[in-house]
């Protein structure tokens, strides 16, 4: 799911200044706090730290300009592989790496062993450690691009269909100096027309979006006519791609805080109000309006890749099987099943580290709450976290950029300086 996401550092007492990577209720007594395997957290310690590599992927976690001839592999020393899916992301189309897994379930292969150039993967693996422990890893890498290019990795998916808050992202491999030709060469246009406009963050990210939420049914498409465009110098483009979406149904869901409870609402009607657990007084839940970026169906979630750690250096948790993980930022911030937590905690308590928890059992069940939402939810829904005593997310953590007004977005765009 995106561009890497740098480990969080412990927050100071009484304010969350980096959400961790998803929320950990009580557990035992001993076990509170949010991490999660995610993008930029997957080298997490085994366990309670005994094998460190207990799935081992190559290329590793964040690596970039990995060559085409390099080994792609998914292994464990112990126990068994249960399931493998690795995604190759090129020019904003998705397309599954075949492959299979060894008859002794000790190792993936792909069918064909060389990688695509100027592309993106994620590699989603769950295995069976030599105790029966079930455990998830979720990593990304890219690959080479020649060095006098430039190539942008996109958000959302060519001819997927998102939620009604869905941000159009570009991350370049590359700074980008001349951010007034590049934008010039990206186009994006729907189907009822609105207006559309671009905001940089920095200079590798170029994101769009228009006034107010997407209205459902719309058809956009963006064209990349980057092919030779100057970005910086001696660098040129190399893409010339074009992709749609379609926006669906509209999903609006308000987190309140203080309330512990999540309204759901499809299309303005309130379908369901969820008992929640949010950030805890010391770790508190970022407020603002926060859009669904990735899904997993399960994730490893560990204190130490973030920061939260004990005495001895090992994180204060490490949940290998955390169920339905909902991203809403890249630091770290998720909605995701809780199976640990004593089910009256949902609704009463905020006890997590900066996330936000539902009900759930372990292994994950389309009956609770947890896997309710998740069934009904897209990339691209918007979640609204309110009554937090933090402070508003930053319009690029995440898919974010609703929390910048429109004045302030358009005075974003390289063209309108």
């Amino acid at each position: 799911m995106n561009p890497q996401a740098t480990s969080a550092q412990r927050a100071p007492a009484g304010k969350a200044a980096v959400l961790t990577w998803a929320c950990l209720a009580a557990l035992l007594a001993v076990l509170t706090g949010c991490s999660g395997t995610g993008i930029g957290a997957v080298d997490a310690v085994f366990g309670k730290g005994t094998a460190e590599d207990a799935i081992r992927i190559t290329p590793g976690h964040g690596e970039r300009s990995v060559r085409a001839d390099q080994e792609l592999e998914v292994e464990v020393p112990a126990g068994r592989l249960e399931s493998v899916k690795v995604v190759k992301f090129q020019d904003a189309q998705d397309t599954a790496v075949e492959g299979r897994i060894s008859d002794d379930g000790l190792r993936w292969e792909p069918k064909d062993p060389r990688l695509a150039l100027a592309a993106k993967y994620t590699v989603d693996a769950v295995a069976l450690d030599g105790h029966g422990r079930r455990h998830a890893r979720h990593t990304t890498f890219t690959t080479y691009v020649p060095d006098e290019r430039f190539v942008a990795y996109v958000k959302p998916e060519n001819r997927s269909t998102v939620g009604t808050g869905m941000i159009v992202s570009l991350e370049f491999n590359r700074e980008i100096e001349n951010r007034k030709a590049v934008e010039r060469a990206v186009r994006v246009r729907s189907n009822p027309p609105v207006e559309i406009a671009g905001h940089w963050f920095g200079k590798t990210r170029l994101d769009f979006r228009p006034k107010d939420y997407w209205r459902p049914g719309t058809q956009v498409t963006v064209d990349l006519a980057l092919r030779d465009v100057q970005g910086a110098p001696q660098v040129f483009g190399l893409q010339q791609k074009q992709f749609g979406f379609t926006v669906g149904r509209s999903q609006v869901s308000r987190v309140d805080a203080a309330e512990h409870t999540m309204e759901v609402r499809k299309d303005g009607e309130l379908v369901s109000t969820l008992p929640i657990t949010a950030g805890s007084g010391k770790n508190t839940t970022y407020n603002g309006k926060m859009v669904i970026s990735e899904m997993l169906d399960v994730t490893r979630m560990n204190g130490a890749t973030v920061g939260f750690t004990d005495g001895d250096g090992k994180g204060e948790y490490d949940i290998p099987d955390v169920p339905h993980a909902i991203r809403l930022t890249t630091s770290g911030t998720f909605l995701h099943g809780n199976y640990w937590a004593p089910s009256d905690t949902f609704g009463n308590l905020n006890v997590s580290h900066g996330c936000v928890g539902l009900r759930d059992v372990k292994g994950g069940s389309a009956d609770t709450p947890a896997g309710w939402f998740f069934d009904r939810s897209l990339v691209g829904d918007v979640v609204e976290v309110v009554n937090s005593k933090d402070k508003k997310v930053d319009p690029d953590n995440g898919l974010s950029g609703w929390n910048m007004d429109w004045r302030k977005w358009k005075a974003g765009s390289a063209l309108r300086r």
